[in-house]
């Protein structure tokens, strides 16, 4: 594929970098993060880098999703040099952010146009933070690798394999340009007096080894050159932004950590929290010039105690190795030259057809055999032609080619005629019968959801029906009614109580009375005579004492049967008959409440049954 070198871009070139990014929506939100106040430039190129893949999404993808999408996008063919247009860029990052919206659950999603806008952008800042520079495949290569999420390992092994040859040897000059297009990004975020690009770059990075392999690139990761040390830190920074230590910090005085944690080597138990460590702050003794530990994770004394004794006794190793160690010389790749295809596949369709279909009788896997047999003579005469090419205008050559492409093309129509495109066609047809199925099934769902959206429009109406305000106004009334009978039931019972402790009072009252009495006389009537007297005297119909005294007792019936007693008796039977009688009355009042209640309710469902 041929690339058009130096493409034109839509902005001008001698632009000063602060007025360019002046126009970079990124570089105003990283602005905003107020991350130029920490001391240290390492950690702030680490921050600032950080908030940009962030903002980006690009810890979402690894380096595997752009070696995909490079590869998609056709430029694994194409010279590391050789320029792109911004178009085409623009291209590469929609697919990268296209199939990463695909990959991420539902819970979790992105604006892929939003993000591939600002990497572009802060891309073509990062390119223009040099003058006379251009877009080229190797700047693409570099900047997306060296700003994807992942391992830091994987991104250096593919980052060797475009800078080595065949042998699996570095090679300086393809190295001094990936340093160069990869400090580009320290530079656009205005970390360039820091970690900027210098022609001694890549000489530092291995200044005493000659011949470089990949295990000796790897070690960057343990031990990396100046111009790269913020790299594997911002790697450990989004290792560690969710990990807790359960200790406070000596100048802010917060009662818990997260991220990095600083404890100082000469203050005993003096330990700051990344926020105060970045930002210099310091209390008490302690000073910036003491040296500080960063720990990564939380152990507690138990645990270092544990794994000390373990070391002690030489049952775990005292340290573990950083990374895999992987084989010096690259795999070699399949030589597919002389490999001829068995026919001319016009596009990608035919090619799966030919090689979906099965020869189904024994006329079709002849013609196959006969098939390989012409491809092994191609393969041969091409072979024949490469090892000897001054034969190559011979007339022997002439002939022996015109044969090879008769006998080939006879054996094309005999495998036409033998059923071969039969074939194809009932893949056609196989292919007709899938999508007329999966057009009746988006039917069916378009049905299904236009039976879903009419039924909750009925959900809706009959919600808004039982908000009638008529109905809503009787059973108000309802209400009231019912908690007036309620008050009016709780009044007439404590009446009653009062009642009976009344009752209960006079009860006592004539025990009294007829204890006193049965010692001042001791001649007593029995009780037989003084039912008798009771029932022969006038008033025995009018009140019957059995009856109406069933409730209180045998006492006060005795008490009752007395001759001078006979007006209070008749005033408690008076009380208590119209007692009863109050309260038979509001038992029917309420009965017929409920009565009244249940025939609303049958008239408002006929109603709305109308």
């Amino acid at each position: 594929m041929v690339m058009e070198e130096g493409a034109q871009r839509d902005r001008g070139r001698g632009t000063p970098v602060t007025v360019a990014a002046e126009r970079r929506q990124i570089l105003v939100e990283l602005g905003e993060q107020n991350l130029d106040a920490i001391c240290l430039s390492t950690y702030r190129t680490a921050c600032k880098l950080r908030f940009i893949q962030k903002r980006c999404n690009l810890h979402l993808i690894d380096i595997f999703n752009v070696i995909e999408a490079v590869r998609d996008a056709g430029l694994n063919a194409v010279e590391l040099n050789a320029g792109i247009s911004v178009t085409r860029l623009e291209n590469l990052v929609s697919s990268l952010f296209n199939q990463l919206s695909k990959r991420l659950p539902t819970t979790h999603t992105i604006n892929p146009r939003e993000s591939a806008v600002l990497l572009v952008e802060f891309l073509l800042t990062a390119i223009d933070s040099e003058p006379d520079s251009r877009l080229t495949v190797l700047s693409v290569k570099s900047m997306l690798a060296t700003l994807c999420g992942g391992k830091l390992v994987d991104k250096l092994r593919y980052v060797f394999s475009q800078v080595s040859d065949s042998s699996g040897v570095l090679v300086q000059s393809k190295f001094d340009g990936f340093l160069r297009e990869a400090l580009k990004l320290p530079t656009a975020a205005h970390e360039g007096p820091s970690f900027g690009y210098t022609q001694t770059s890549a000489r530092s990075c291995f200044p005493q080894q000659k011949r470089v392999m990949l295990n000796m690139f790897l070690d960057i990761v343990a031990d990396p050159p100046q111009c790269l040390v913020w790299l594997p830190l911002m790697h450990r920074m989004a290792n560690v932004e969710h990990v807790y230590h359960p200790v406070s910090c000596s100048y802010c005085r917060g009662n818990a950590m997260t991220g990095f944690r600083y404890r100082c080597l000469r203050c005993r138990g003096y330990q700051l929290c990344q926020n105060c460590f970045w930002h210099g702050n310091v209390s008490g003794s302690h000073s910036n010039q003491h040296q500080m530990k960063e720990h990564s994770s939380w152990k507690s004394p138990a645990s270092k105690l544990g794994r000390a004794l373990s070391r002690t006794l030489g049952c775990v190793s005292s340290r573990e190795p950083p990374r895999p160690i992987y084989p010096e010389e690259p795999e070699r790749t399949l030589n597919l030259s002389n490999i001829v295809p068995a026919r001319p596949i016009e596009n990608t369709s035919d090619a799966m057809l030919l090689s979906t279909s099965v020869p189904e009788s024994s006329k079709s896997l002849a013609a196959a055999r006969r098939m390989n047999e012409e491809h092994a003579l191609i393969a041969a005469y091409v072979n024949r032609l490469q090892s000897s090419p001054c034969s190559v205008d011979s007339p022997s050559r002439e002939d022996e080619e015109h044969k090879l492409i008769a006998r080939y093309t006879s054996r094309l129509a005999e495998t036409d005629s033998a059923g071969v495109i039969p074939n194809r066609s009932i893949n056609f047809d196989v292919n007709k019968q899938k999508r007329e199925l999966i057009a009746q099934l988006e039917s069916k769902n378009r049905e299904i959801l236009a039976e879903i959206k009419h039924l909750r429009v009925e959900h809706e109406a009959a919600c808004q029906a039982t908000t009638n305000p008529t109905l809503l106004a009787e059973l108000r009334l309802l209400r009231q009614r019912k908690d007036e009978l309620e008050q009016r039931m709780s009044s007439l019972q404590e009446s009653r109580r009062e009642l009976m402790v009344q009752l209960e009072g006079l009860m006592k009252l004539l025990k009294a009375q007829a204890a006193g009495s049965s010692h001042a006389s001791p001649s007593r009537p029995s009780p037989s005579t003084v039912r008798s007297v009771g029932a022969a005297s006038p008033h025995a119909h009018m009140y019957p004492p059995q009856d109406s005294l069933a409730g209180v007792g045998g006492d006060v019936q005795e008490a009752f049967a007395q001759g001078p007693r006979r007006n209070l008796r008749n005033d408690l039977l008076v009380a208590a008959d119209s007692i009863t009688n109050t309260v038979s009355s509001l038992v029917k009042e309420l009965h017929s409440d409920e009565v009244r209640e249940e025939e609303e309710r049958l008239l408002n469902g006929k109603d709305r049954a109308g």
